[in-house]
């Protein structure tokens, strides 16, 4: 073969290789040339479903964040741009969630310029994890942590909107003395509040009802069209009920009755495209300077980071599983980090993947990523046009919306699981539990260490001088620490077993050479 041929061969498979690594870092490129009018038809019928969600979910968990709502907004649009272009499930949105929200709040304390830097040192955490491929980090907690935080967590935000249930004032934050002082105030309660948000939280619950039970057996029979459109109003209960509740509150206001806690005035337009404030000052005038504020975020720095990717990626590989496709979780993690990085540019504090929005997405039957471009078309347009409205918005009906969200999330059926298959399990799950009701991100930071570790070796099949080097300094620090490494479903080929009865029986006769030689000059010594 000439050397031009040989040129041309090696120049293909560059490009080859080259294309292929490409489309490992942007996935968009593996399914943008297959695009057709069906698949779009799906994903702005999607986006158009999850974006309506998603207003009304965004303002609330401003609040949960200790925010002013626009930041919801804010923090909710950016997610479908850049998903498109680097996720790997067609299924997740990202954007603000209750957990993230909570954990935002417990670090900035609801200052604005705080929670958008932290958005960007959490982005670049998240982006450097993903590009040294640590994926692999989140399969070291464990189960029982996880659900006793996140039970710990639907319960902290659910009791937290209470206050707004009942339209109380002047609630403290922390857990213990926000529960004292909702029940020592209840007679401050105010009756426009209360019955509007049971009202709210009724049809809430009515709705989210209705929408499980379609396709039961128990259901009653609809036509088609009836079903449609059950499921639709079901679907969009969330913006159905702030709508219909901005227009009760406009309509008492009107007519002199302020009856009810509303939102108030919002900023409205687009946010600036600017770099995070790295720097802060305080109401007195004090200038806290980047590293002051890098010191008060604390354990939260590490906790964030983790917690959003570990969100997500769960949530990814749920829908990737039921959908019979395939995530990448570095991908993802890159997904997530880039998100937070251009986030911060927009005045967004962290965000992840939302299961309720993303279990929207799947059922409203979204083909690619694309569909959140529609989502955050949507949320850029509620921030130009719609903000006066949303002046109007009652604080109780945001609140109803939250439970209603989190509710799910206390899942009671997990501690008689765990009670039954591994009473052990129990004694994380409360640790984490009842950690997370002093800080919020204590409870994660209290796992109990691992005690041991397993190596699936299924696919290994050689091991080279390196391996053995790397695993011998693993074996020493894991022998500090207690934890024990096992090594399971280890393959022996045949070929591999072969070299190694040759080596061990060179290895035997070697040693038989040599214990021959040793006598014999024992006999010579001895004559």
């Amino acid at each position: 073969m000439d050397e031009p041929l040989l040129s041309g061969v090696s120049g293909s498979v560059r490009a080859c290789c080259s294309f292929s690594t490409l489309k490992s870092w942007l996935p968009i490129l593996s399914w943008l040339p297959k695009y057709n009018l069906k698949w779009l038809r799906m994903d702005v019928l999607a986006g158009l479903t999850v974006g309506l969600t998603t207003v009304p979910q965004a303002l609330a968990y401003a609040e949960v964040a200790g925010l002013p709502v626009q930041y919801g907004l804010y923090s909710a649009f950016m997610g479908g741009f850049i998903y498109t272009l680097l996720g790997t499930s067609k299924d997740v949105t990202l954007g603000p969630t209750a957990i993230m929200s909570l954990l935002c709040f417990s670090v900035v304390g609801g200052q604005p310029h705080r929670a958008v830097l932290l958005s960007l040192l959490c982005g670049l955490i998240q982006a450097v994890m993903a590009l040294l491929r640590l994926g692999f980090l989140l399969d070291f907690i464990s189960y029982p942590v996880i659900k006793g935080f996140t039970c710990s967590a639907a319960v902290t935000i659910g009791f937290g909107q209470v206050k707004n249930i009942l339209g109380l004032q002047g609630i403290p934050q922390a857990f213990v003395l926000e529960v004292y002082y909702t029940f020592a105030k209840i007679p401050e309660a105010r009756v426009g509040d209360v019955v509007l948000g049971v009202l709210c939280l009724a049809l809430l619950v009515m709705l989210m009802l209705m929408k499980t039970n379609l396709g039961s057996d128990d259901a009653p029979t609809y036509s088609r069209f009836a079903q449609k459109l059950v499921w639709t109003v079901a679907t969009m209960r969330n913006a159905l009920v702030v709508v219909a509740a901005s227009i009760v509150a406009f309509s008492w206001d009107a007519y002199g009755h302020h009856v009810f806690t509303i939102t108030g005035k919002t900023s409205q337009g687009l946010p600036a495209f600017s770099p995070p404030p790295t720097s802060d000052t305080t109401d007195n005038g004090t200038v806290v300077t980047f590293g002051e504020i890098v010191e008060g975020f604390g354990g939260g720095l590490a906790v964030i980071p983790f917690m959003g990717l570990l969100e997500s990626i769960a949530i990814a590989k749920a829908f990737a599983s039921q959908n019979n496709y395939r995530i990448d979780a570095n991908q993802e993690l890159l997904a997530i980090g880039v998100t937070n990085i251009m986030g911060s540019f927009v005045s967004a504090y962290p965000v992840t993947g939302s299961f309720g929005r993303t279990a929207v997405n799947s059922q409203t039957g979204v083909y690619t990523p694309a569909g959140g471009i529609v989502t955050s078309a949507i949320v850029l347009l509620s921030l130009a046009y719609l903000m006066p409205a949303f002046y109007y918005i009652p604080k109780a009906s945001l609140a109803a919306v939250i439970i209603c969200a989190v509710a799910p999330m206390v899942d009671y059926r997990v501690v008689a699981k765990m009670w039954r298959i591994r009473k052990l399990d129990l004694l994380p799950f409360a640790v984490t539990f009842l950690m997370s009701f002093w800080q919020v991100q204590y409870g994660i930071i209290g796992v109990s260490p691992p005690r041991s570790v397993v190596l699936d070796c299924h696919h290994v099949s050689v091991i080279d001088y390196t391996i053995i080097s790397e695993i011998r300094d693993l074996l020493s620090q894991f022998k500090l620490r207690g934890v024990c490494l096992v090594f399971a479903r280890l393959q022996v080929q045949p070929f591999a077993f072969c070299l190694f009865s040759l080596h061990y029986l060179c290895t035997m006769l070697d040693q038989i050479y040599y214990s021959i030689v040793h006598v014999f000059m024992d006999i010579l010594s001895f004559i």
